[in-house]
């Protein structure tokens, strides 16, 4: 009879508390819509696997494929991001993370997951994130931004790429990056 006591106290003490952990998440606020503000942006991303300091290098690579970025290859990036198609021009920022090739056709598609951080200016500290498909083959093609951070917390959008220069035997590009992004 005593265990059964017990077993009822305790099964008492954790309904208790869990109505009272209940009430306290019960608590809710109104949804009040804020403004959200357009920002577009113009830059240059410049990627270069070639030479001393390249800002893209593979971390792994699949045995098999030709060319700079084979099917199956996973390039770590930091690249520079300029105001002019010169890597000379002024550097506003960066791309860093990294890509993937993600098709074994000849329509080479990537698969990015980077963070564009801007290092000076209006935007100095804040950063986009993108998360999408890169068909490398199309001109122009499109990107997804899903967020952000600094000026850019809960950025959406879109970036229409342009290919600049590409240097065929090595793989180094000059890319146009034309960004429109909605936040609060």
């Amino acid at each position: 009879m005593e265990n059964k006591s017990m077993i009822l106290a305790w099964i008492l003490v954790l309904n208790i508390s869990s109505v009272v952990q209940c009430e306290y998440y019960s608590q809710s606020l109104p949804y009040k819509p804020v403004l959200e503000q357009k920002t577009n942006l113009h830059f240059y991303l410049h990627d270069i696997l070639s030479g001393k300091n390249p800002t893209a290098v593979p971390i792994a690579r699949a045995s098999s494929g030709q060319g700079p970025v084979p099917f199956g290859t996973l390039v770590a990036i930091d690249d520079p991001i300029t105001e002019g198609p010169e890597l000379t021009s002024a550097v506003v920022g960066n791309a860093r993370g990294m890509y993937m090739s993600g098709s074994q056709d000849a329509n080479l598609a990537l698969v990015m997951y980077v963070d564009i951080g801007f290092t000076s200016g209006k935007f100095n500290g804040s950063s986009i994130s993108v998360f999408s498909r890169n068909p490398i083959t199309e001109s122009p093609r499109e990107l997804a931004v899903v967020g952000g951070r600094g000026l850019f917390r809960f950025a959406k959008g879109f970036i229409t790429v342009h290919t600049h220069s590409l240097n065929q035997s090595n793989g180094d590009a000059v890319l146009e990056y034309n960004v429109e992004i909605v936040n609060p």
